[in-house]
């Protein structure tokens, strides 16, 4: 289970007695701030309001340790706050030198006919759509659909026949993650994106998953006024895009 190796790869990486700051389980993104010896660092994860449990736990350990054992959990707002905690670690050792600035629908080539897009995200949509490939958009939740929208029930059926999949960091949130990769061997590009996607691209190895495309927090004051607003918008304007490949084995 790809939740349980990112715990794993975490807290393993994990060198020196890290700080939470600030947490908020909101929308439209959970988020934790951490601080350790070398200044803070900002990770987030799509809250999916559609999912959302009660939460009747008392919170006894507020530590980065114990909100990313959580990340296996069966409760929606556990998994979530530890996903963004994971991503608060990710990007406090993350390495951008070798990372390139650019837009994801840039990895595809020619080659690839047949593309899967996993949580409608419009703009990758529409430039997918622009440049001819047979596209395929699945989605979850139904405010996000259109009438060209596929409900995600048919991933399990079509995606064994694409050959790339661009798919939403929230399917680390909603745990289809793993369901995402096995039935999709053919893939020669299998890309992971989005803000909740900021997780160390080394966490990803041997996963099939072949490029993380995210967001690095640059200002994150600004950034956190604009989450505690709720502003989608407004937070990515406090970040930069980077694509990363993941490592080989070896």
């Amino acid at each position: 289970m790809i939740l349980r190796k990112l715990k794993k790869s975490t807290l393993r990486v994990i060198d020196e007695d890290f700080r939470i700051i600030d947490f908020s389980f909101a929308l439209p993104y959970t988020y934790v701030v951490i601080e350790g010896n070398r200044g803070r660092s900002l990770g987030v994860a799509m809250t999916l309001p559609e999912e959302i449990q009660t939460y009747s736990s008392e919170i006894e350990d507020i530590s980065v340790e114990s909100f990313i054992k959580k990340v296996d959990s069966l409760n929606i707002i556990e998994r979530t706050l530890a996903i963004a905690t994971i991503n608060a670690v990710s990007q406090y050792y993350i390495d951008l030198s070798k990372a390139e600035s650019k837009d994801v629908t840039e990895l595809l080539d020619e080659s690839i006919t047949k593309v899967a897009v996993i949580g409608n995200m419009p703009p990758i949509v529409r430039s997918l759509k622009e440049r001819g490939f047979d596209l395929y958009v699945f989605e979850r939740n139904l405010k996000l659909w259109d009438r060209e929208t596929l409900s995600d029930s048919l991933e399990y059926w079509l995606l064994p026949e694409m050959e790339a999949i661009i798919v939403s960091g929230s399917a680390l949130v909603n745990g289809t993650l793993d369901m995402i990769l096995e039935r999709s061997k053919k893939a020669k590009l299998i890309v992971l994106t989005g803000p909740t996607a900021q997780i160390l691209p080394e966490f990803l190895k041997s996963s099939g998953i072949t490029h993380v495309a995210s967001m690095k927090v640059l200002n994150i004051e600004k950034a956190l006024i604009k989450l505690k607003l709720g502003s989608f918008r407004g937070f990515e304007k406090e970040n930069k895009k980077y694509i990363a490949e993941v490592p080989e084995d070896g």
